[in-house]
């Protein structure tokens, strides 16, 4: 007999998503932890170097819409890359609350010579693939990501909406800073 989550398909679909999300997140945050091992250096701070690299001078909240991270996450990758003397912060010529972001020579010569932060054989493999490929999966992960902020916009306009509702931290299951899972 047929268990209901069996017999409906848009509940298998649901799951093989998540499953696959998950695969995905687990891979990310292992690759991470490979990268950092061998160039000291996480992948959101290979990508938030690069993004300062290839975008000039940059405040924290322009790198973190280039990134599509909360704020508060890249300040903390800012942190760890100026600590690593990795980025220089400057404040603005004409108005000295404007912090801008630079790239040093050393963060420049290591984000060059640092391994993609995407793992080598799927960069290799998406390449490979046929551009109408490439470009299918690319737009389904893009729509994937859209239903999922849209869900979560939903979701803190119903939680405003209601005042007597306590506003509640979620914990983020342990996962660090730079995951960019935003509370």
């Amino acid at each position: 007999m047929n268990s209901p989550a069996h017999s409906d398909p848009t509940q298998q679909y649901d799951l093989r998503i998540l499953r696959a999300l998950r695969r995905i997140t687990r891979s990310i945050a292992l690759h991470s932890r490979q990268l950092s091992a061998v160039s000291h250096i996480t992948a959101p701070q290979l990508m938030c170097l690069r993004t300062v690299m290839a975008n000039g001078p940059m405040t924290a909240t322009a790198i973190s819409r280039e990134m599509h991270v909360s704020p508060s996450t890249v300040v903390g990758i800012l942190d760890r890359l100026e600590d690593k003397g990795f980025i220089r912060r400057e404040r603005g010529r004409e108005d000295r609350r404007i912090v801008f972001v630079t790239a040093t020579d050393a963060g420049r010569e290591l984000a060059q010579g640092a391994p993609s932060p995407l793992q080598k054989h799927l960069a290799d493999a998406l390449n490979a693939l046929p551009e109408l490929e490439q470009a299918t999966i690319t737009l389904s992960l893009e729509r994937i990501v859209a239903l999922m902020e849209q869900e979560g916009q939903a979701v803190a306009a119903e939680a405003h909406s209601d005042v007597s509702s306590p506003i509640l931290e979620v914990p983020t299951g342990g996962a660090p800073p730079e995951s960019g899972i935003v509370a």
